[in-house]
């Protein structure tokens, strides 16, 4: 049987990070979960619902643990596989580290997929892969109604090197280094409205290797880092208020934006994750009167692959932000702060 190559985002019901369960359904599925504080190297498992987890192997040495894996966002499948990767290594910097080795996961309905275009997604993945310096070791396949790439990820780092979400502290200064849209741009690729530049835009942020991470964890000023994906920069930001007991102050004005973004949000360009993480974290967030919908769904729009949110000493966030622009980071901003209060989220 010959199987011609097919649009990828055509066999899916969703694409990218947009794929996560809301939210509120993750919180309830593992509230009956045991925790696993019995083992003391277990340094962080899923209680501040963190990047990654960390087992500290010795007095030297953590080991960062992560996976992650969705349906197609795009249809080039080299693309999707560049993307898939880079968003799956991206949990490994954001806690501070460095990835040493990751295994592929691979789901594919081989009856409707033509094998060229399954090779191509595992060439994009491994095209990002040697460039964050790392061997794709192995995998799994499976026969699957609708196609499936990530990867599963070990890194290490020094334990003072570990940065988790939850360590933010009052008078923070917040920084975000990549710019939000992605859910909204792929929401526009499904319609057929997404220009060729505006796909450009697209692939450059999303394959953007988060290596960043690395080295801020090495300064002392940078207290916490989580990567902003699925459930978008409201819900991933709350988590880390959530998990440092603060509130953080976000001003909207400095958010940065895909260049096409306000845009095609206002003619409803928005994903249905996008209404999932509002209907989980409206009540957690204050927003200015007035403010129109379209802006809300910017706030709560699933970044695949997005920028790392990071929380550093006030007095050091214009050199910490300069360093990051440095490393090629564009887009990044000084966004807002940390203050001592409720674990909320005030856009003003």
């Amino acid at each position: 049987m010959t199987v011609h190559a097919i649009k990828l985002t055509s066999l899916a019901h969703g694409g990218g990070c947009g794929c996560k369960l809301a939210p509120s359904v993750l919180q309830d599925l593992l509230s009956s979960v045991p925790r696993n504080n019995v083992y003391s190297q277990l340094l962080v498992g899923t209680e501040t619902s963190d990047d990654a987890a960390v087992w500290q192997l010795d007095d030297k040495t953590c080991i960062i643990a992560t996976t992650d894996f969705f349906m197609p966002m795009v249809d080039d499948p080299f693309d999707f596989g560049r993307i898939a990767a880079t968003n799956a290594i991206s949990d490994i910097y954001a806690m501070g580290g460095t990835p040493i080795m990751a295994l592929a996961i691979l789901g594919m309905p081989v009856d409707k997929i033509a094998p060229e275009q399954v090779r191509r997604i595992l060439e994009g993945g491994a095209h990002v892969c040697t460039a964050a310096g790392i061997p794709v070791a192995g995998g799994h396949s499976i026969d699957c109604p609708e196609p499936v790439y990530g990867l599963a990820v070990i890194g290490l780092c020094r334990p003072e090197e570990l940065r988790r979400n939850a360590d933010a502290k009052p008078g923070d200064a917040i920084i975000l280094t990549k710019p939000l849209g992605v859910g909204i741009y792929s929401a526009a690729i499904k319609k057929g409205a997404l220009a060729q530049a505006g796909y450009d835009d697209l692939i450059a942020t999303t394959t953007l290797l988060n290596r960043v991470g690395a080295e801020l964890a090495k300064m002392p000023d940078v207290h916490a880092i989580t990567d902003v994906t699925g459930f978008g920069l409201l819900g991933h930001g709350l988590e880390m208020a959530r998990g440092s007991g603060v509130t953080l102050r976000i001003r909207l004005d400095d958010i940065p934006l895909l260049p096409n973004a306000a845009a095609l949000a206002q003619k409803g360009f928005v994903t249905g994750a996008s209404h999932r993480n509002w209907a989980s974290y409206g009540n957690s967030v204050t927003l200015p009167r007035d403010l129109p919908e379209w802006r809300c769904h910017l706030l709560t729009d699933p970044q695949t692959s997005g920028g790392l949110l990071v929380a550093c000493t006030r007095d050091k966030a214009a050199s910490v932000t300069r360093f990051i622009l440095d490393a090629g980071y564009p887009a990044a901003r000084i966004i807002g702060h940390a203050e001592a209060g409720p674990a909320a989220i005030r856009f003003e």
